[in-house]
């Protein structure tokens, strides 16, 4: 993909918190984080990516830009509305599968037509066997007009809206650069309500999964085992935070919750495995708010019996003094928005 002009905010509605990142990048491509924000949301703001107290979404949209002049966005969309989906076609010619695409996307998509944007792009070509590999996406049109109007509410210009797991590749590329051919690297990020699961195999996405589980669900777990609020689960989830003491049964119940995620992106690796004809994984990189959790990179490498890292997103770019205050502590959630903040006002495939 070739692109020109200035890059894009990054702006990463989540269901717990909006981040917002803003790269300058110099004439030689240097690239420098120069703003992070973050914004909590309250509870119930979002829920199974529906968007229901959209007041506050607009308020902390208002507030993360009140002194910001510029108001070109990158947004990204997830959750039940989004299919990502690797398929095999016919090898053909690009004005043949423009054609061509509709019709295979009404076999692999659940949803009617009218109701979703496709998009799609070329993966591998594979002419010895006549056949090419397509990567199909389609997100509700509902739910990204939503997103966008949201935006506009709060006087931005979203000019691209991705989805999590491009956004996560992106600032994996971006850092590490492209993935090698000869390894499969396996990207997860785990967000408060969803986990996203993309594995690169030959340097393109050969497999992706979106798992309804995350932070929240550690969080009620702790809630409903001692019987706390909400607040109080939260903060004993991340160490305490000024609530004194964390009780000694916390530990436990964070590695129960874990355990039973990990064993959900275990069986998605498992299923990759079993029907990929790849023979093993080379790696698993980290990233999302949930990512913190000490015992998680652990119990996941126990699990899966793969090296777990965590994805670092600082070697993407310099970041300036300001910026590295506000991201302190928050590298792992930042992802997202980082990613979104690579992209640029004009692009073109």
């Amino acid at each position: 993909m070739a692109s020109e002009g200035k890059n894009l905010i990054g702006v990463d509605i989540g269901s717990s918190s909006i981040k917002v990142c803003e790269i300058r990048e110099g004439r030689r491509g240097a690239r420098t984080i120069t703003r992070f924000g973050f914004h909590p949301l309250p509870a119930e703001t979002i829920v199974d990516g529906h968007i229901i107290n959209s007041g506050a979404v607009v308020e902390g949209l208002e507030k993360l830009f009140a002194r910001s002049k510029r108001r070109n966005i990158a947004l990204r969309a997830s959750g039940h509305g989004v299919i990502i989906k690797k398929i095999a076609m016919p090898l053909m010619t690009a004005a043949e599968l423009h054609e061509q695409i509709n019709w295979e996307a009404e076999q692999h998509i659940p949803f009617d037509l009218d109701e979703v944007q496709v998009d799609y792009e070329v993966l591998h070509e594979r002419p010895d066997h006549g056949q090419m590999d397509v990567l199909l996406v389609a997100a509700k049109k509902e739910e990204i007009t939503d997103l966008i109007n949201l935006a506009m509410e709060a006087r931005l210009r979203p000019m691209v809206v991705d989805l999590d797991a491009f956004t996560v590749q992106n600032v994996f590329e971006a850092a590490y650069g492209p993935a090698a051919a000869d390894q499969t690297t396996v990207l997860v990020h785990c967000g408060a309500s969803t986990t996203t699961v993309n594995i690169l195999a030959d340097g393109t996405t050969a497999f992706t999964r979106d798992i309804a589980n995350g932070g929240n669900g550690i969080t009620e777990e702790i809630q409903r085992q001692l019987g706390i609020g909400r607040e109080e689960a939260e903060s004993y989830k991340c160490g305490g935070e000024g609530r004194g003491i964390v009780p000694r049964e916390v530990p436990e119940i964070v590695n129960q919750a874990v355990e039973q995620l990990a064993g959900e992106i275990q069986r998605s690796l498992d299923f990759y495995l079993a029907t990929s004809g790849d023979r093993d994984l080379s790696r698993i990189c980290l990233s999302g708010g949930t990512a913190n959790i000490q015992s998680f990179s652990e119990i996941l490498q126990g699990r899966t019996e793969v090296p777990v890292e965590m994805l670092d997103a600082t070697r993407v770019a310099d970041i300036d003094e300001k910026a590295a205050v506000e991201l302190q502590g928050r590298t792992s959630q930042a992802v997202v928005s980082i990613g979104l903040a690579l992209r640029k006002e004009r692009e073109r495939n």
